[in-house]
């Protein structure tokens, strides 16, 4: 597939819906690392025990930041989704997969619910691409209807 063919997207009526959660969800995650960072930040990442919680922390809450506004936008939209999926991967895997193997099913299901949904709607804005009011569809035109 022609980077051409990735940037086009569809004429569907209310996909940006789905656009305004996922950038919204991200961009408030993204700027809370800068704006809290004992809570929300390099403090939370330390807590997690990652290595080199500042510049973790700093890393992720930029990447949030951009393709978060990028998504907003419309713009660039499967390839800004394709960095929050591996964000949510890590997340999970890191924070959430140790309960699963502590063997506590309920704490697991209930602490992955908002990770799992940030994940499916990224991969779904990956594998749909954008709408009719985003800039990609301005700017690249429409792909087919096929694509859902």
């Amino acid at each position: 597939m022609k980077v051409s063919e990735l940037l086009k997207t569809n004429d569907y009526k209310w996909f940006f819906i789905i656009r305004l959660i996922l950038g919204y969800v991200f961009l408030v995650a993204g700027l809370q690392k800068f704006i809290f960072p004992e809570t929300m930040g390099p403090g939370r990442f330390e807590e997690m025990g990652y290595n080199s919680p500042e510049f973790t922390a700093y890393f992720v809450g930029f990447f949030e930041v951009l393709c978060a506004l990028l998504i907003l936008l419309g713009l660039f939209t499967r390839f800004a989704a394709v960095p929050l999926i591996i964000i949510m991967l890590v997340a999970i895997f890191t924070t959430k997969v140790p309960d699963l193997m502590d063997g506590d099913f309920w704490r697991f299901a209930h602490r992955v619910r908002l990770d799992l949904s940030m994940l499916l709607t990224a991969l779904f804005v990956l594998l749909s691409g954008s709408d009719r009011f985003s800039l990609d569809y301005k700017w690249f035109g429409e792909g087919s209807k096929d694509q859902i």
